[in-house]
């Protein structure tokens, strides 16, 4: 469950420096491009936000998958004892 969480928070991470990559750009300033500059910021840092709360998250669900495990096998090392 936590690798899959790592890989959708790097692809959040690849999208958001995308955008924020073209609203520094001129091609969010063309006249007929999707949206203007201060959209592509945002989108940037909702998906820099939302890609930090993904990758706490596959942390956080790591960490409790090893302690879980542990816990295991102490109960396994304590019933062959």
């Amino acid at each position: 469950m936590g690798r899959n969480l790592f890989i959708l928070a790097g692809t959040l991470l690849l999208f958001a420096l995308i955008s924020c990559g073209l609203a520094y750009t001129n091609i969010a300033r063309e006249p007929g491009s999707p949206g203007d500059v201060s959209l592509w910021r945002t989108m940037g840092l909702i998906l820099l936000v939302i890609s930090l709360i993904v990758a706490l998250s596959g942390v956080l669900s790591t960490l409790f998958e090893q302690a879980e495990r542990r816990a295991e096998e102490r109960r396994r090392s304590r019933r062959n004892s």
